[in-house]
């Protein structure tokens, strides 16, 4: 009985320490599985930590990139500002150049315009000129044609004369009567030639007056 009970004994000895085993087995156990949770949660923060970096690192090449990308922006900006610059200094020079033509065009337009008033004063100057000399030219005319008028009235008074000459002729004058007429009638006609050469040479004078002036003039 007492083998009995101490084998009882012992097999809960055994038991306990068993179960005490199985307790530790189970705590290392727990142990490690804590431990690798604990690792998997360091790998894992460590991961993130990474992924962090990683994201931070690209952040900054994003901002790397874009400072980049604005600083050639800005250069074409730049570029391009200094170009319309230019362009606008340009257009400001045509603009110039252009109003510089524009006042030698006035000006050309002004000259070419007090030219043509001369010229129309000198055509003005030279028509009255014409004028004149194709009224002294009508005048010499007319008093060539009265000249000549008045030269067929002599010579139709002379006509006349005649007609009354052989009238009184017919009608019987005496000889003295006849004589004294035709020196009467010889004294009429040398004063009519006279005073004919004398409108002769009165009119010639006048003609070569007026060719004298259009001569002139024409120059």
């Amino acid at each position: 009985r007492g083998t009995q009970i101490e084998k009882i004994k012992k097999k809960r000895g055994r038991d306990r320490d068993r179960e005490t085993e199985t307790e530790r087995q189970r705590q290392r156990d727990r142990d490690r599985d804590r431990e690798t949770e604990t690792e998997t949660e360091r790998q894992r923060d460590r991961e993130t930590e990474r992924q962090k970096d990683r994201e931070t690192e690209t952040e900054r090449q994003r901002d790397r990139d874009r400072d980049r990308k604005t600083e050639r922006q800005r250069q074409r900006d730049r570029k391009t500002e200094r170009q319309r610059d230019r362009d606008r200094e340009t257009e400001r020079q045509r603009d110039r150049d252009r109003e510089t033509e524009t006042d030698t065009e006035r000006q050309r337009q002004r000259d070419r315009g007090r030219e043509r008033q001369r010229e129309k004063l000198r055509e003005r100057h030279k028509e009255t000129e014409r004028e004149r000399d194709r009224e002294r030219n009508r005048e010499t005319k007319r008093e060539t044609e009265r000249e000549t008028e008045r030269n067929r009235e002599r010579d139709r008074e002379r006509d006349r004369e005649r007609n009354r000459e052989r009238d009184r002729e017919r009608q019987g004058h005496t000889d003295r009567e006849r004589d004294r007429e035709r020196e009467r009638k010889r004294d009429r006609d040398g004063e009519t030639e006279a005073e004919r050469e004398r409108q002769t040479e009165r009119q010639r004078e006048r003609q070569r007056d007026t060719e004298r002036e259009t001569e002139r003039t024409s120059k």
